[in-house]
């Protein structure tokens, strides 16, 4: 019989919150049109991806705790980038690199770059929407408030919230964060 005290490892820690993320993505699409849930479940992806990303900017825990924070953030990350989760969603993924959606460090380090990932992620899924007939289009501030409601919830379920993030932005010990290379 298993330990039920036993702690999930941080691989089994990452599975259960890409299993919420892409609930999440579920739950935000289902009141769109059924023709839009491809590409809110890209912007859901790509968003939480960058969310994710953050770990190399967080004021670091006592160890293991963070270790285990950093591999689970990691293995987040990369889950996301995986066929599995993006299966489908090539066309949706492809047009949000080409708008230049894509994980970077300044997403992390830099509000206008977050305000501008956002206002590119809500412009995406308004374009989505134009193409369906007038009759079947969401109503107006639709994509604010999916958008809104991914990143709260990517950051709800990967751990990182606004207030965590604020505070790590603006009192990090005195000590200046290490800047890591990019991950390739």
């Amino acid at each position: 019989m298993a330990d039920a005290t036993r702690k999930p490892t941080p691989e089994a820690q990452a599975d259960r919150r890409i299993t919420e993320i892409l609930r999440a993505a579920q739950s935000w699409s289902s009141e769109a049109p059924h023709a839009l849930e491809p590409a809110i479940r890209a912007v859901c992806i790509r968003l939480a991806e960058m969310v994710a990303d953050q770990r190399h900017y967080l004021a670091p825990l006592p160890e293991p705790q963070e270790s285990e924070r950093r591999t689970v953030l990691a293995l987040v990350a990369d889950k996301l980038r995986s066929a599995p989760v993006t299966q489908g969603l090539g066309e949706h993924l492809k047009a949000l690199e080409e708008l230049e959606l894509r994980s970077t460090g300044s997403w992390a380090t830099i509000a206008s770059a977050q305000s501008e990932w956002i206002t590119t992620a809500i412009s995406y899924l308004e374009s989505c929407a134009r193409t369906l007939p007038a009759g079947e289009r969401p109503d107006p501030y639709w994509a604010d408030d999916v958008v809104a409601g991914i990143i709260a919830s990517a950051r709800a379920l990967i751990g990182i919230d606004e207030l965590h993030a604020r505070t790590e932005a603006r009192y990090s010990g005195g000590v200046p964060r290490p800047t890591l290379p990019p991950e390739d």
